[in-house]
């Protein structure tokens, strides 16, 4: 539990940061003990984007606390969220079946195992 955790708080201060919205008809459809739904393809492909969101919040959220005014973090920020989107296109996931991956794995324990284990592969690859 204690690793989950640090993947919980990395994933909402990202969407925090990235100022993404998650809808709440998307939250309601996830039942624990419910069929996932979601391939080891899609699994992995979050995992790639998981990393590289973590690489894109330590890249521009210095840079926007440092930000000279509201114009320029706001600068910063849609330069953070267009990389975000890059990633998400780069892997064949939209904004919402990212945020549902991540909401089926904090649900299911056996898909969090699972996607954690892809998130600790990944990052040892950068």
């Amino acid at each position: 539990m204690k690793r989950v955790r640090p993947l919980i708080f990395a994933a909402v201060s990202i969407a925090v940061f990235l100022s993404i919205t998650v809808p709440k008809p998307l939250l309601a459809q996830v039942v624990p003990n419910q069929p996932a739904g979601v391939d080891d393809q899609q699994l992995r492909n979050f995992a790639k984007v998981y990393v590289q969101v973590e690489k894109i919040r330590e890249t521009y959220e210095p840079r926007a606390k440092a930000a000279a005014g509201p114009d320029e973090g706001k600068q910063i920020q849609q330069e953070a969220q267009s990389k975000f989107k890059e990633a998400l296109t780069k892997e064949g996931l939209s904004e919402e079946s990212f945020t549902q991956i991540f909401d089926i794995a904090r649900a299911d324990e056996g898909v969090r195992k699972k996607v954690l284990q892809m998130i600790s592969e990944e990052r040892s690859k950068s």
